[in-house]
């Protein structure tokens, strides 16, 4: 049973994270408006549950069916399973936010690097010493 997200950079396993679903949230490069993304595991793949977005602009209009709740244009996407999420570390623009079970920390904190991270399901018993944990 996969039941964790493990964190990888270069190939090498930095991080696995006690979770099935999990957030990842980012300001925009150019508006500096804030996105989340919300994925949980289903089978061997990660599933995009949920988008959300503070505003528009410079390519960031939220879908067609979105609803604005709070302050955040929100949407379920259509379809969206990865093998892997990719995400890409840069010195010019501000860290992703990883959250999971009501805790969140930056990317690089978390694995460390800053470089490209590749986050897939995994077992949790296949990595204990990367494990992370809830404080």
């Amino acid at each position: 049973m996969l039941d964790a997200i493990c964190l990888f950079v270069a190939g090498a396993l930095r991080a696995t994270l006690p979770a099935t679903e999990f957030t990842v949230g980012w300001n925009h490069s150019v508006e500096k408006t804030r996105w989340e993304e919300r994925y949980r595991i289903e089978g061997t793949a990660l599933r995009l549950v949920e988008a959300r977005i503070r505003g528009s602009g410079a390519g960031m209009e939220p879908a067609p069916d979105a609803t604005l709740m709070h302050g955040w244009w929100t949407w379920r996407p259509r379809d969206t399973t990865l093998a892997t999420l990719r995400l890409t570390l840069s010195p010019y623009t501000r860290d992703y936010d990883i959250c999971w079970h009501a805790r969140c920390e930056s990317l690089q904190r978390i694995v460390n690097a800053s470089d490209v991270v590749d986050l897939r399901a995994c077992s949790r018993g296949d990595h204990p010493r990367a494990t992370r944990r809830n404080r």
